[in-house]
């Protein structure tokens, strides 16, 4: 069979949507779709999916796409492998003997664990952690909810005492059920998703003996087998439904699943996605980097035998801060208004925004700024203001990258971009200006569903290596080369500095605001999938490319509780880096 008639499937399964795409060869989507699942918010703070909600939409997408497939005159034996992308960190845990679920799936943006992290600051040795798995303690990781979960649900409790308990992240959950639950029992997960757990050695990619002592799981737990990225079988094959019997070939967390999308495989190739906030990860080679500057250390993928590690930074405010023009300051009424109403000025006229409304991350880690317009006159008008707003954005880009740069040794060659607001042209040539360095934008931007379906495509042939993806999703993009010198765009950053540092200092120190108590009781898992309704995706279920693209700037969490669990997230990671640097300042000034 030549390539072109071998087509791979990619379940791409986020926080508040599960699609299911069909690529060609060429790394084109032949077919789609898309649907929406509830969202469970039981407690401020508390963010929940009910696990079968999201095998069942994994059920109805895969269904629905290939129908399409072969309504277009395809035949579903040409889908040779399916791959897998998950957001990461979510917690879900089932009983071994049944495979039936025990509760909720927490949500990697689920903040009830704050305390539980608190206490787990003070045991011995638990400022080594981040040496050894890359993450510093927080909620964000799957450890704390896992903790949680033991200590607040008696289901949960009972299989850990008994024995029985199974954990995993939405990709071990999702091939476990697809494959058929505990009767197949393939209870496996990849290193870009172990490595989001804390249970992970980065070096070893194996479970590590002082991290599963710290919190206490060693042989309490079961834990899911970490396996290559790109494996002909250890993810075994669907059980049932339209695509029975074939096979699951490829595994990645999100992140690391659009930077392979975006071909990242050379250290100093960074992806950027632009969303409500933005996450960045920039690949380092093949050892791992534990960061001076506050940013994450993870796995970016496992191919052929080895990993290759990354670096991840985020931002809080992107798209967010175009919604804000528009709902606070009703500046435009959609918010890819943005970009033609920053084009009715030739530049920012003195404004640099601070869009520090949940204070600044990294690099800078200041939980004490607020949201600041500097450089107002009775000349600025709203396109200065929508300019300073975008460039924000590629402000805290520059910075982050500056400081992936210090941190792997490596210089980065180029920007790779996707989401909503890298839509702006505008947006995306100031960020070339400001990184000296051209920026890429694809024509075809579903890189994280393209990036698992890369990973499939390796095990089964589809693609041999990596020189043959060089060309793959490159025809009919965006390139953005730098416009400005670089002593005009280090003017430029330099004057964003001065306002960052002028943002400090407008918040008092106060302890965040704890989760609210558990209730009594418990909320059981809902029932199973069949009782529950899936949303179609807005517009229509089609992923394809559309013939006139517009902005938007809205992300995978476009909701305004998601939202504000995002910053709530993150404002609790300053905090925990805050109290660090305060200790650290205390042991010097000792000495």
């Amino acid at each position: 069979m030549q390539p072109s008639d071998v087509f791979v499937g990619s379940i791409d399964q986020g926080t508040t949507s599960t699609r299911f795409l069909i690529f060609n060869h060429e790394g084109e989507p032949v077919a789609s779709h898309q649907v929406e699942f509830p969202q469970i918010y039981p407690n401020p703070g508390w963010h929940e999916h009910n696990p079968l909600d999201l095998v069942a939409s994994v059920e109805t997408c895969v269904e629905e796409a290939v129908r399409q497939f072969e309504s277009s005159g395809y035949a579903r034996q040409a889908i040779k492998a399916v791959g897998i992308t998950n957001q990461r960190e979510t917690t879900v845990v089932w009983d071994h003997e049944t495979g039936d679920p025990l509760y909720n799936a927490i949500v990697w943006t689920d903040t009830r664990s704050q305390s539980i992290v608190d206490e787990l600051k003070q045991k011995p040795g638990a400022s080594q952690l981040q040496q050894i798995c890359g993450l510093p303690l927080s909620t964000y990781s799957s450890s704390s909810k896992l903790l949680w979960l033991v200590s607040n649900v008696p289901k949960v409790k009972e299989a850990y005492d008994r024995g029985t308990l199974e954990f995993g992240t939405v990709d071990t959950w999702l091939v476990y059920r697809l494959n058929g639950g505990h009767r197949a029992n393939v209870f496996v997960s990849d290193p870009t998703n172990a490595s989001r757990t804390m249970f992970m050695n980065l070096e070893t990619l194996d479970y590590d003996n002082t991290l599963l002592d710290f919190f206490d799981i060693r042989g309490r737990v079961r834990l899911p087998k970490i396996v290559p990225s790109s494996d002909t079988s250890a993810y075994g094959a669907l059980s049932y439904g339209i695509l029975a019997g074939f096979p699951i070939m490829g595994c990645l967390g999100d992140q690391s699943s659009a930077l392979v999308g975006q071909k990242g495989f050379s250290p100093g190739m960074a992806k950027n996605t632009y969303g409500t906030g933005c996450f960045l990860l920039y690949n380092v080679g093949e050892k791992p980097v534990i960061s001076q500057h506050g940013l994450l250390a993870t796995v970016a993928y496992h191919f052929d035998g080895k990993p290759v590690y990354a670096l991840e930074g985020s931002i809080a405010v992107g798209g967010s801060g175009v919604k804000f023009l528009q709902n606070n300051l009703e500046f435009f009424k959609e918010s890819k208004e943005v970009n033609d109403l920053a084009l009715t000025v030739d530049d920012n006229g003195g404004c640099v925004f601070v869009t520090a409304f949940s204070g600044l991350f990294a690099p800078y880690w200041i939980d004490d700024a607020k949201g600041t317009i500097f450089g107002i006159t009775q000349y600025t008008k709203k396109g200065h203001i929508a300019r300073a707003t975008l460039e924000a954005t590629c402000f805290q880009t520059k910075a982050i990258l500056d400081a992936m740069e210090k941190d792997s040794g490596h210089t980065l060659s180029e920007l790779a971009v996707d989401g909503g607001m890298s839509n702006s042209d505008l947006a995306m040539q100031t960020q070339a200006d400001l990184i000296s360095i051209p920026v890429y934008r694809p024509k075809m931007r579903e890189t994280t569903a393209l990036g698992a379906a890369i990973a499939a495509g390796l095990a089964v042939g589809l693609w041999r290596n990596f020189a043959e993806l060089r060309d793959i999703n490159r025809a009919g993009g965006a390139v953005f080369e730098p416009q400005k010198t670089q002593k005009e765009s280090a003017e430029l950053f330099a004057l964003w500095e001065k306002a960052v540092d002028m943002s400090k200092g407008w918040v008092g120190h106060k302890n965040p605001s704890q989760p609210a108590a558990p209730k009594n009781d418990i909320p059981a898992v809902i029932q199973p999938s069949n009782t529950t309704q899936m949303v179609p995706a807005k517009a229509n279920s089609s992923l394809l490319p559309s013939k006139s693209p517009f902005i938007t700037v809205s992300s995978d969490l476009d909701g305004a509780d998601e939202e504000y669990l995002y910053l709530e997230l993150r404002r609790v990671e300053i905090l925990q880096r805050l109290k660090h640097l305060e200790k650290l300042k205390v042991t010097l000034f000792s000495n």
